[in-house]
């Protein structure tokens, strides 16, 4: 965004909206955006407003925020102890003699930021104004930013009909001055791209542009910002945006992801056992599959997300986190919880697996082949089938009417059996994709169970429909069943996944869910309803988020929009302090964590989290910038679960924590 402000205004595209500007509701505004940053510093803020100043003035008010907002977070950023203050006030010198609109002007008011911080060198004071100039420019600096506040501040108050001047000294502060007209006259002609600069204090003409990595915007509410973005700036912006494709972790063993094509069929590998993992890869290519193989869960949800295969294998053992962390990210993101999942792992995990949301479930150790190969089939089949099963047990004419039309369509068959003697014949032949039944357990054949055992277990998922008039969930009430206590829903449990629903909702939701059908796919009548759903969950309240950025204008915004869904938010300004707050803070529940920071960057910061012991299962999720190309790599080395890339979509930051914080 900076950089689209500093090109449109360098090309005279910038158009300036002049009203009336209220110095009261100006201070007013001042006083919302940064009384808290003074308080979470422990420095004093002041505003001053002469007695003799007129009520208002007459500019652009966005853009004069603009400019005060850049040269107040500039103050705080650079003040560790002391005060930051805002004075306005009358002026009768002091810009350049030869700024003629501020010489015409009856009455000149000059707005002054100034502070007792770091202070500025004389022969930093030619640079700072430039573009992608810092005092501090080294790769190891302390203080983080871009370089483009200044220079589009300075740009802005010619734009204006001002200036800016600076007064500093090193190690007692800086005073940054901003010299405006009251009233704004549209010049009859005004060259500034081409004119010299002014004054000594403000350095020389802007350079031009030079794409510097880590200067991505922060949010953006849709795609069509980006695509303005794009289309405004089109020789600048092609390295910057376009990396669209990041490579993701290189596999310990060669796979297909180079040679994958439209129309092939997709199985992520997730095995810790690198022999074993190459061994399904193999018999995977022998079923028809092209395979990724990956042994990191954070890897493994780069590799969708970049990927979106088919069908997915997963061990839960794995080296920088549970599996059950992915199955749990998988499950509860709308646009990833369609990929069948297929969990191998020991007898001890199996049932957590099945009521987890997997499509089926391998037990380790394989006694042969066949047991894999069955499972590939099985995954295959389920893959292609172009229809899905919802199987009603004894229903009513009118049930069964009801949820024909609440569940069926092109995709979802919906069919009545009468009795467990109907039913036994569709298990076998995996002819079902979910049972719905009433409140009443049913007696099924004992051969059920012998026909379904060994190493290969399906999740067949069957629903206890029960519309209640609030839709509650929880234990049961008076006339409801109890499926941990009662005999006969014990033993049904030994063959299926039981859940009570009490909602049309919560049927259609679980229903999407066990028969993994892919959002896009469907009805936006239903789609609206899962949308819904997720927003209303209040899996956001009163959890503790930590933002690390070393800006404050980030960790701003971001906090906007969570603390719109009540959750609790904590800010850091650098790695080291984000360490100390974790040390110190128990419940903090999730971290974002911004990569291009100084002296400590994101990676690092990562790093040295997951040495702690108590840190090592806290989710992480990094920030990264498009533009560097890798960074998702390096995020996942350093300790990353999850990442959000620059510009961040609100929408998909809200989703990815949700998934992350569901339990």
């Amino acid at each position: 965004n900076d950089i689209l402000d500093l090109s449109k205004i360098e090309s005279g595209t910038v158009v300036v909206d002049a009203s009336e500007v209220r110095l009261d509701e100006l201070r007013g505004y001042v006083e919302r955006t940064f009384r808290h940053v003074a308080e979470s510093k422990s420095v004093d803020f002041h505003i001053r407003l002469d007695a003799r100043l007129p009520r208002s003035l007459t500019t652009d008010a966005k853009r004069l925020q603009q400019v005060l907002k850049n040269l107040l977070s500039n103050a705080f950023k650079f003040t560790h102890q002391g005060n930051v203050a805002l004075s306005v006030e009358v002026a009768k010198s002091g810009w350049s003699l030869d700024n003629e609109e501020l010489n015409r002007s009856p009455v000149v008011l000059a707005f002054g930021v100034s502070d007792t911080g770091i202070g500025i060198s004389f022969d930093k004071q030619q640079i700072i104004f430039e573009a992608f100039q810092q005092a501090d420019g080294s790769t190891s600096r302390k203080y983080g930013g871009t370089g483009l506040g200044l220079a589009i501040s300075r740009e802005l108050s010619r734009l204006l009909g001002g200036e800016i001047r600076l007064v500093s000294n090193p190690g007692r502060g800086s005073t940054f001055t901003l010299y405006l007209p009251q009233l704004y006259v549209a010049p009859r002609a005004r060259a500034t791209q081409n004119r010299p600069p002014s004054s000594p204090e403000l350095g020389a003409a802007p350079t031009p542009l030079a794409l510097t990595a880590g200067t991505a915007p922060l949010l953006t509410p849709n795609a069509n910002a980006n695509a303005l973005a794009q289309a405004e700036l089109p020789a600048l912006t092609a390295d910057f945006v376009s990396s669209d494709v990041v490579s993701v972790l290189r596999p310990q063993i060669p796979d297909d992801r180079d040679q994958i094509r439209p129309g092939d069929l997709v199985l992520l590998i997730v095995e810790n056992d690198l022999a074993f993992a190459r061994f399904l890869l193999d018999t995977a290519r022998q079923r028809g599959f092209k395979g990724l193989v990956t042994s990191l869960g954070a890897a493994a949800l780069a590799l969708t997300r970049e990927y979106n295969p088919h069908a997915m294998t997963l061990d839960i053992c794995l080296p920088d986190m549970e599996g059950w962390r992915v199955l749990d990210r998988l499950k509860n993101d709308l646009e990833t919880r369609h990929i069948p999942v297929a969990v191998i792992s020991t007898e001890e995990s199996r049932q957590r697996a099945l009521t987890a949301g997997v499509l089926a479930y391998v037990i380790k150790p394989l006694q042969s082949q066949e047991a894999l190969e069955g499972l590939l089939d099985y995954l295959k089949e389920f893959m292609v089938a172009p229809v899905r099963r919802v199987v009603l047990l004894d229903p009513t004419p009118e049930r069964h009417q009801q949820l024909t039309e609440l569940l069926g369509s092109e995709e979802v068959e919906v069919r009545a059996v009468r009795g467990s003697a109907e039913l036994l014949p569709l298990i076998q032949t995996h002819a079902l994709d979910c049972l719905i039944t009433g409140p009443e357990p049913f007696e099924l054949d004992p051969e059920v169970l012998e026909s379904l055992g060994g190493p290969l277990v399906l999740a067949l998922p069957l629903f206890v429909y029960q519309p209640s008039q609030n839709g509650a969930s929880g234990e049961p009430g008076a006339g409801e069943p109890n499926l941990r206590k009662d005999a006969g829903w014990r033993a049904l449990s030994e063959v299926f996944t039981l859940r009570h629903l009490r909602s049309p909702e919560q049927l259609i939701d679980q229903v999407a869910l066990v028969l993994h059908r892919n959002l896009a796919k469907m009805a936006e009548e239903a789609r609206q309803l899962l949308h819904t759903l997720q927003q209303t969950d209040p899996v956001l309240r009163n959890r503790k988020i930590l933002i690390v950025d070393d800006d404050i204008r980030n960790i701003f915004a971001l906090s906007t929009v969570l603390e719109d869904h009540d959750a609790l938010v904590c800010s850091a300004g650098n790695g080291r302090d984000a360490i100390e707050i974790l040390q110190k803070t128990a419940d903090i529940d999730i971290v974002l964590m911004d990569i291009m920071m100084p002296e400590m960057d994101g990676f690092e910061t990562m790093r040295e989290i997951r040495k702690i012991p108590s840190l090592k299962n806290l989710p992480i999720i990094a920030v990264t910038a498009k533009a560097m190309k890798g960074d998702r790599e390096r995020c996942i080395e350093a300790g990353a679960w999850d990442y959000l890339s620059k510009p961040v979509d609100t929408e998909q930051m809200l989703t990815v924590l949700r998934a992350w914080l569901h339990r």
